[in-house]
Parts: structure tokens; sequence; C-alpha cells
């Protein structure tokens, strides 16, 4: 067995006094051999069990089977190696939306031996030069229509850029075989590299190996959504994104399913697609799921028979607006770029309306103070977690030792565990609002607000007050922008202080047509602040 020749990423690892401690190895379904690539598990093998000719990708303009996926991940792996001179262990970076040929070239990258590194569409050059340098990133593929950002990244470390949408990639491919023999890449060699959204300094380099890719299929999937053969995926979050990676492809292509992508995915042409395509698992955000409740009347919905919420807390208000109006109950989750996946959930019947949920088969959670000491039931503390995946940051020391203490991956949320083991979403450690020695959640006064029949959308913060240490803060999107008044902001005031407790009410507001947002759908609060 040779190692990869490109050992940068391996040798970025940190020590393994620094690593988190996994558990829950020992079943059957977390056990690997030695010599492993995820892809055999997620396509080869539908090919060599008599399904490729089942529908793996479906887009408003096409469907490719799993036969076409396979034959056409392995000539872009022929091209990487025989024309762009790649290396087993050289980082790739993938710049696409949402479409076929992405993931066929993610699954090339990885049966070449390769690492793959897909970014979202909105990153613009100084973002991707950050990248392509933290990652040395040697190659690139890249979807034609966002061509013109790559082409201003100056780096000494991108050797080959390659462009596909009727360009210099399905040239190459022509001339191709449609097999190849994959890399034998082991169980820990690491296959993907994920960038987190940082709000300062320079972004945080997650890793993870192929057996991670595998583990997780083995967790949410089967806790929450039972998924078969008949099931076609869709959703909004971007491939560059972990949870839209997991949802829109590994855990459909895991099942043997097929996925339904949509490069510029809008409310109504999410709903468009279930109500044409009868897709029955749909992964979007918050935000979206609100204003998908308000059109969904104008659809037929009638396949869709699981709906998941992550990459931000999932207001009551939200899921129970879905619910009243389609009897479908929206699965909360919550996971990390640095733990690949969801962790904490629920299932339609292991379910607490408002409750993110318990931990999912495959981990373990507890709530604990700054010290490390277990907290009693319903005190919010930091959420810590272990399992079967991890935090592995490349080249950070001081974060790794942040996020990881004493084996346990502390994910920076703050959370509450009730009597039966319910974990309750309370802030973000850095969301916390402490207010005349009042800690306030910005989430559980965004929650209240939400409720309030002229408010659409909403977003909490604290800001810095001499007399109080600090206020709460609310940034407000109306309905109607006309009401847009001082009185109206005395009504909320005043309305809040009845429905809630008076001391968690914002006691400034302002109004505003839009909240930034991440392409995830994310609040970006910082920006706020």
């Amino acid at each position: 067995m040779k190692h990869y020749e490109d050992t940068f990423a391996h040798n970025s690892l940190p020590s393994l006094d620094l690593q988190p401690e996994y558990h829950f190895t020992d079943l059957p379904q977390f056990q690997h051999p030695e010599i492993l690539n995820c892809v055999e598990k997620l396509l080869d093998n539908h090919i060599k069990e008599g399904r490729g000719n089942n529908s793996c990708i479906r887009t408003f303009e096409e469907t490719w089977t799993y036969q076409d996926l396979y034959d056409k991940a392995n000539q872009i792996a022929h091209v990487l190696v025989e024309d762009l001179g790649l290396k087993s262990g050289n980082r790739v970076l993938i710049r696409s939306a949402n479409n076929p040929m992405m993931v066929a070239c993610w699954f090339a990258v990885l049966k070449a031996g390769g690492i793959v590194v897909a970014t979202m569409p909105l990153l613009r050059s100084k973002e991707l030069t950050t990248i392509v340098d933290c990652a040395e990133i040697s190659h690139a593929l890249c979807d034609k229509e966002l061509e013109e950002e790559l082409h201003l990244v100056k780096s000494n470390f991108l050797k080959h850029t390659c462009f596909y949408g009727n360009s210099q990639l399905e040239e190459w491919i022509q001339s191709k075989p449609k097999t190849f023999s994959n890399y034998h890449s082991k169980s820990d060699s690491i296959a993907l590299i994920g960038f987190t959204s940082g709000t300062t300094g320079l972004p945080k380099m997650t890793s993870h190996y192929h057996k991670d890719i595998l583990n997780i299929c083995e967790c949410f999937p089967p806790y929450s959504l039972q998924p078969t053969v008949n099931d076609i995926f869709t959703g909004s979050p971007p491939l560059g994104f972990t949870f839209g990676l997991g949802g829109l492809v590994l855990f459909p292509m895991y099942y043997g399913a097929s996925t339904f992508l949509i490069e510029k995915p809008s409310p109504d042409l999410l709903l468009k697609a279930i109500s044409d395509f009868k897709i029955t698992i749909c992964f979007t955000a918050p935000t979206a799921w609100r204003v998908i409740t308000t059109k969904v009347n104008d659809y037929d919905i009638s396949s869709l028979r699981k709906c998941v919420s992550a990459g931000e807390n999932l207001p009551l208000k939200v899921w129970q607006d879905w619910y009243d109006a389609t009897g479908l109950k929206i699965i909360d989750g919550i996971g990390s770029t640095e733990i690949l996946h969801i962790f904490i959930s629920s299932n339609e019947e292991n379910m607490k309306p408002g409750a993110t949920g318990v931990p999912v088969t495959g981990y373990e959670a507890k709530i604990i103070d700054t010290n490390g000491n277990e907290l009693p039931i319903n005190e919010p503390g930091r959420l810590a977690v272990r399992g079967i995946t991890g935090c592995k940051y490349l080249n950070r020391e001081e974060k790794q030792r942040e996020y990881v203490e004493k084996g346990w991956n502390i994910t920076g949320d703050i959370f509450r565990k009730d009597e039966d083991g319910y974990l309750w979403f309370v802030a973000r450690g850095d969301d916390m609002i402490i207010s005349s020695g009042y800690n306030i959640g910005a989430i559980e006064v965004e929650s209240v607000l939400l409720t309030h029949e002229d408010i659409l959308e909403c977003a909490v913060v604290g800001v810095p007050d001499d007399e109080r240490g600090m206020l709460v803060c609310a940034h407000i999107v109306l309905k109607d922008q006309s009401k847009a008044t001082d009185a109206m902001k005395n009504r909320i005031q005043h309305w809040f202080k009845e429905v809630a407790a008076p001391y968690k009410y914002p006691r400034i507001i302002h109004f505003t047509d839009a909240l930034p947002k991440t392409e995830t759908g994310k609040i970006q609060r910082f920006k706020l602040k």
C-alpha cells in the first residue's frame, strides 16, 4: 500500500493527543477495512450490483443514471491524472453551483486519490485565494459560469485549472475510458477539507476521512429519514456546505436513491420541484421553511414525507406554522463542519416541538460549565459532543485546543437538557447577551418576536451599554414596511413584556428591509453587531 505522494494534509493534522475521542466505533456499521475509497460504496457498487440504469441525479433539464455518473466520474479522473498531473494527496478546489457535473468532479477527485475542497458559488477571488493558499491547492475544477472570480485568484500553489460547461473538460473526457482503477486510499486517508465560515481571521480547515464520509450515512439518515431506493432528495444548501453534501449527495447515493439538484434554489423552485418531480425528502434552512409555508397552498406537495431543517435554530413558530399548513413535522438538527453532519436531531416518533432532539446513533452529548463539569437538568451550558466523527483542524493547533476539550468536541453552542434527555438550543456561545446580570439568549428573544403578527423576520444581538453591560437589540423585517414607525416599536416592546419575561424585551429596535445572510441562509449576526 503506497501512501499519498503529497503529504501536506496529513502532515497538517493535529497530534493524536489533541484529537477528539472516537466512540461507537465498535458497532458493525462503523467498522471498515484498512483500504477504503468511499466512492466504491457510494457509486461503484451500484454499477456492480446492477443498478446502473436507476435514476441518480435529476434537474429541471436532465436526468443522469448511476451509470452516467459513474462514466463521467471515471473519465474526469483520467483527465486529472493524465492531463492535469494530479498526484495522490493533492488538494482539488471545486467551484460550482449544485449540478450533475459538480458531483461527477467530486467523485472523480476521490477516485484519482485527490482531496476535495468544494466551495460555495458566492465566494469571491479574495476568499478563494485565501482557501487556495491555506490548503496549498494545486488544481481547480470550475463551472465556466463562475470562471471570472477564479481567473482573479493569484497564488503560487494553483498550477492547473480546468473549466466545464460546454468547455475544456467536456472536450478532454470524450477520448477517455469509462472505467478507472480507484486509488487505494486508507479508511483514515483525508477525503475532504471543509472551510468554516469564521467571522474574523483566517478560516479554519476541517478535515474528514474516507470512513467519516460513510459513517455519517449510518447516523442521521437511518435515525431520522429511513431512506429507501425510491426516495428523491432535494434542498437548497450548496454542496460546498457539508449539510448540503450529506443531504443531497452522500445520503441518497449511499442508499441507492436519487437527488434533485437546483442551481439557484428559491422557495418557489423548491416547491415546483417537489410538485413536478414528486420529491420525498427536502433539506433547507429555517428561513426558507418560513417562506415556503406562505406559498405551499399553491403546489401539490403530497409526495413529501420528510422535511429537514439545519444551519441555524428552527423557531417553534416556523415548525408550528408548517405543521398547521401541511401536517408534516419538520425534523430539526444541529451539525457542524467540524463534525461533518447532523449529530443531534429527532424523528417523527421521537420529537418535542421546539427541542432540537437527542443524539442520533453514533453520538453522545452533555451540557458542561466553563470548567468542563456536567450541569444539572435544564441549566444552560456549553454543548459537548463525541462520537464516530470529530474535529480535526489542519495547521491550527490553538483552535484545535479550543474546540476539543478532554476528548469532547465543544461546538460553541449553548444548550440545556431537559428531564427526558432532549436538548434545547439556547444561543450560540457568542450570542448570549448578559444584561443587568441576566443571561438572555438572542435566539429565545427572536423566537418570541416571530410570533408577533406584524413581524416577518428578525435577528437579535447585544450592544454594549455602560449601565447594563449589554442591551438587547432587535433588527426586524416587517411584513408591511409602511408600518415601520416609532409607534410600532413601542407596540412591539409593550407586547413583548406581556408575552415573555420583561427583562428580555428588546430595548433597541431597528426596522430593516432585509437581514444579512450567508449563502446557506444563516443570519449573519456579526454584521448587525
